[in-house]
């Protein structure tokens, strides 16, 4: 359905040229039964005047397709143009050679600042990091999640926007909120979630920074960072450039996983960051038929190296198909209430209770 409708607003013409389509200014496109909404972002607010036609257009092709009942168009801009646009642009580059520091920073407004970190991909990271961010933020703690796996972003996807960040005074970034949390990311800033950053680590850098100071997170209870995976560039500057609470380690249970996740922990060690503790993702499988409980990956790994680093272990997380359906349709599973919102509620209440968030 969503593609018949990509198609069917194809047809919506601009008076300068091209389609809404192809012009890439539909957001936001949510299907619930026959109930169709979607953003048409304009590249400003006086363009975005002018595009009532268009909107009305776009509802009424929308409307005509075949087992559609409603469909809500919201017309908006990309944000309020500066004042001043020659001055403004090179300050909102993301990207670039980091600035210097004389150490690390507090993010302004930010109490605590929490890393997701793993050694190895593949083993759940940003799935917790959206989770436990939206945990947080049902619990009343003012909360954001900063994606900064910058070539490989995933958040957008997962808390369900495609919303650009905006700069009403062309200096800082305002952050998107979802589901309560705010939210930057690279994946917000480029032209689909097919395109590439391809850059090396100075570029990387650059923006991390960028991404940790140039944005209006204030005020937050947390900060979640979701790392990529390894011990690279990202993580170093990350525990050189900011005031890092600690780390939170993700790992699977078998040994293959804790191999590297044991490599993470022993970077942050090196670099002074605290280990506020560990979780083991995809510890259990519930058979939906049967009600049979598996360990697909083995059982009680973490826990044990939890025990032996002297770390707290912060739970067990199931490996859940409800999980990865939630993720991929931008709505985290722990909004759906039932044992995984449990799993999750019980790691952010132990963060909660330590002062940490």
């Amino acid at each position: 359905m969503r593609d018949k409708i990509m198609s069917t607003l194809s047809a919506v013409a601009m008076p300068d040229g091209g389609d809404l389509a192809s012009r890439d200014m539909i957001r936001a496109l949510n299907v619930d039964g026959g109930h169709v909404s979607f953003v048409i972002e304009a590249a400003t607010p006086e363009a975005a005047a002018g595009m009532e036609p268009q909107r009305r257009a776009a509802e009424a092709a929308v409307a005509a397709l075949d087992g559609v009942e409603k469909v809500s168009a919201i017309l908006t801009a990309h944000g309020v143009a500066p004042a001043k646009p020659a001055q403004a642009a090179p300050n909102l580059k993301i990207g670039g050679h980091p600035k210097p520091q004389a150490g690390p920073m507090a993010v302004p407004g930010v109490k605590n600042i929490i890393a997701i970190a793993s050694g190895k991909g593949g083993v759940g990271k940003s799935t917790v990091s959206s989770n436990l961010a939206v945990a947080l933020a049902k619990a009343g703690r003012k909360v954001g999640l900063l994606d900064a796996d910058i070539l490989g972003p995933s958040q957008p996807r997962m808390m369900g926007t495609n919303a650009r960040p905006s700069s009403p005074d062309g200096e800082k970034l305002v952050p998107v909120e979802a589901h309560g949390v705010k939210l930057m990311s690279i994946g917000l800033m480029l032209k689909s979630d097919r395109e590439s950053v391809v850059w090396r680590g100075p570029m990387l850098m650059g923006a991390l920074q960028q991404m940790l100071f140039q944005v209006d997170w204030a005020p937050l209870d947390v900060l979640i960072i979701d790392l990529p995976p390894g011990t690279g560039d990202v993580q170093l500057t990350l525990a050189q450039k900011s005031q890092l609470t600690g780390a939170v380690v993700v790992s699977t249970p078998q040994d293959v996983a804790l191999l590297d996740a044991r490599k993470a922990i022993d970077m942050f060690g090196k670099v002074n960051v605290p280990i506020l503790g560990l979780i083991e993702n995809m510890s259990n499988y519930i058979c939906p038929s049967c009600g049979h409980e598996a360990h697909l990956f083995g059982h009680g790994g973490v826990k044990a190296e939890a025990k032996e680093l002297g770390a707290p272990f912060l739970g067990e997380l199931p490996l859940s198909l409800d999980v990865r359906l939630a993720g991929d349709a931008g709505s985290p599973a722990v909004l759906d209430g039932g044992a995984i919102a449990e799993a999750y509620g019980q790691v952010a209440q132990s963060l909660m209770e330590r002062g940490l968030a």
